[in-house]
């Protein structure tokens, strides 16, 4: 028997995931049931990244994946109506109002929706009850808030002062961690928490992104560390009926 045949998938739509960051591109396919039905695939963010040689790359993760029916976007940024506003850790000017989801959607024929990379991990994680908050621990720091399941407005906290001139991306992001090391980046992430609970009095805080498995304190009972994965799992959930509304054309 060959123990690498996938399970047989769920009934329904092909998801693709797609998760951009500042350090990798990765893609998925999921099946109805959140299931990975191939990939996940994934290639080091070029750099520099304007959005021609990103879309190159995607294009390049995506081909191996086979067919799918519709597209999940994360997005390192501010992201409105399909088009990128901000991209601090892939080049702010270049990317302004680049409309991403339309040019995916093009590019594979399908149709696509686009939302804070922040904003879908942590629809691959939250319970959907009451006030839960999301941050992820990368090349920067997202954040993401959300009221009963349903994603509130993006703040972009990261570009907030953490400390002194220091932003959340230059207080906890990778350069950061890398810089002063793991114990004084494990107090300083230790405070920033404190800081981001006072400020949104959240139920839940979960912690992901690629540095979160460096996170050694004890952390609060409302504290939970997730899986860098929701940042693809979490794709599907922008399809759900109730955010229907989010994506209806202006």
């Amino acid at each position: 028997m060959d123990q690498t045949k996938r399970p047989e998938r769920s009934p329904g739509p092909l998801t693709l995931a797609i998760d951009i960051g500042g350090t990798h591109l990765k893609a998925g396919v999921l099946d109805a049931a959140d299931a990975m039905a191939a990939g996940p695939t994934r290639i080091d963010t070029p750099h520099p990244s304007p959005p021609a040689v990103v879309v190159e790359g995607l294009a390049g993760i995506v081909g191996p994946l086979g067919r799918f029916d519709r597209i999940s976007i994360g997005f390192p940024g501010v992201v409105r109506d399909g088009k990128v506003m901000t991209a601090p850790n892939l080049g702010t000017e270049a990317w302004h109002g680049f409309p991403l989801a339309a040019k995916l959607a093009e590019r594979f024929g399908k149709p696509a929706r686009m939302e804070n990379d922040a904003t879908v991990q942590g629809l691959g994680v939250i319970e959907g009850h009451g006030l839960e908050c999301v941050i992820t621990l990368g090349t920067g720091m997202g954040f993401a808030l959300y009221m009963n399941g349903r994603p509130g407005p993006h703040l972009e906290l990261s570009q907030h002062p953490a400390r002194g001139k220091k932003t959340y991306d230059q207080y906890l992001g990778n350069a950061a961690f890398q810089e002063v090391g793991r114990p004084r980046w494990n107090k300083r992430v230790e405070k920033a928490i404190g800081y981001i609970h006072t400020l949104t009095s959240c139920d839940v805080l979960y912690i992901g992104g690629g540095n979160s498995k460096h996170l050694k304190f004890e952390l609060p009972p409302w504290v939970r560390i997730v899986s860098n994965e929701a940042g693809i799992t979490g794709g599907i959930r922008l399809w759900d009926a109730k955010l229907d509304d989010m994506f209806a054309a202006p």
